[in-house]
């Protein structure tokens, strides 16, 4: 199976790409956590596009607003 025919939403890929985009352009600290979190929705992209599209919509959300609150875990370094 190509990976093409995995991800068969081609709006998805557009705004998967849109995303990309958008989150090159950030300032250094913003862009590394921001762009594990795209790296994640495209991974999930190849497996279940619905459920993609649901948290890609939430990641441009905070791309849109910048309200980008880190979960408790992400503020601690094993503390």
């Amino acid at each position: 199976m190509a990976a093409d025919d995995r991800l068969e939403d081609d709006e998805l890929a557009r705004r998967l790409r849109e995303a990309h985009r958008r989150v090159r352009l950030l300032p250094p600290g913003d862009k590394e956590r921001l762009a594990r979190r795209y790296l994640a929705i495209c991974d999930l992209a190849k497996r279940d596009p619905e459920r993609a599209a649901v948290r890609l919509d939430a990641f441009l959300a905070i791309l849109d607003h910048g309200a980008d609150t880190p979960r408790k875990d992400e503020n601690t370094l094993g503390d």
